[in-house]
C-alpha cells in the first residue's frame, strides 16, 4: 500500500474537449430564461465548477434562485438531449494512450474529480469502454462545487490513500485551487479553458498528454 498512489483526473478540458457541447447548452439555457448569452471566454471561465455556481458567476447579480434553478434544468436538458442524437465529447489527441499507460503502471490507481454529473460521467466511460478504469469517481451531484476539497478528500478515503500520494489533473484554476486545498499535487494542462499563466502552484505544467506522464513518473520519484 506504501508503493501505491492515486492519481486523479478531471475530465472535462482535460480528459475530453466539452466545449462544443457546453457552449450549446449554455445558450440554450440563457434562451430559455430570456437572457443574454455571456461570451465563450466568460462560459469556458467557469468550467468545472457545478452548474449551480457557474450560473451564479455568469447571470446578472439580480436573478434570483428560481431563474437560476431554471437556467440550470434548461442546461441539463440541452445537454441530455444532444447525447440522445449521439453527440459526445472527443477524447484529446493522446489521451487514450496517456490512460493505458498509467493501467500498466503497477503503483498507480486512477480516478476522476469532476464537476460533471453522474449521469454525464457514466455516459463518458460508457461510451470509451473506461469501465474498470478508475477505482473512484466523485462528481458534482454529490459534493460542493470546485475548489471545495471535498470530492479529492472522499477519493482519499474511498482508496484508503494519503493527500501526499495523490496527483489531481486537470486544465482551470479551481482544479488548482481545489488540489491545494486537499493537500494534493496538481499537474496543469495546457490544452484546457484556463491561461496555463494561472497555474502559479502546479508540481508541472504539461504541453502533451506524453507530457502528463512524464510529470506522473517524475512525481512518484519525488515522492518516494
Amino acid at each position: 500500500m506504501d508503493d501505491l498512489a492515486l492519481i486523479l483526473f478531471d475530465v472535462d478540458g482535460t480528459l475530453v474537449d466539452s466545449q462544443s457541447e457546453i457552449l450549446a447548452a449554455m445558450h440554450d439555457a440563457f434562451a430559455a430564461i430570456a437572457q443574454p448569452v455571456p461570451n465563450r471566454d466568460a462560459i469556458l471561465s467557469t468550467v468545472g465548477l457545478s452548474l449551480e455556481q457557474a450560473m451564479l458567476h455568469l447571470l446578472p447579480s439580480e436573478c434570483d434562485a428560481h431563474t437560476i434553478s431554471a437556467a440550470v434544468s434548461a442546461y441539463k436538458h440541452s445537454y441530455r438531449k444532444s447525447r440522445e442524437v449521439g453527440a459526445m465529447s472527443v477524447l484529446y489527441p493522446g489521451i487514450a494512450d496517456l490512460l493505458r499507460k498509467c493501467r500498466s503502471h503497477e503503483n498507480l490507481l486512477l480516478g476522476l474529480a469532476t464537476g460533471k454529473s453522474r449521469r454525464g460521467v457514466n455516459a463518458l466511460v460508457a461510451y470509451y469502454d473506461w469501465g474498470g478504469v478508475f477505482q473512484t469517481v466523485q462528481t458534482a451531484d454529490t459534493h460542493p462545487s470546485k475548489p471545495n476539497p471535498a470530492m479529492l478528500q472522499a477519493a482519499l478515503a474511498e482508496t484508503g490513500l494519503s493527500a501526499q500520494r495523490c496527483l489531481f489533473i486537470g486544465d482551470t484554476t479551481h482544479d488548482m485551487q481545489m488540489a491545494v486545498a486537499a493537500g494534493v499535487g496538481f499537474v496543469g494542462v495546457s490544452w484546457g479553458y484556463h491561461p496555463i499563466d494561472r497555474f502559479d502552484a502546479a508540481f508541472r505544467v504539461a504541453e502533451t498528454p506524453q507530457s502528463v506522464y512524464q510529470a506522473i513518473t517524475d512525481w512518484l520519484e519525488r515522492e518516494t
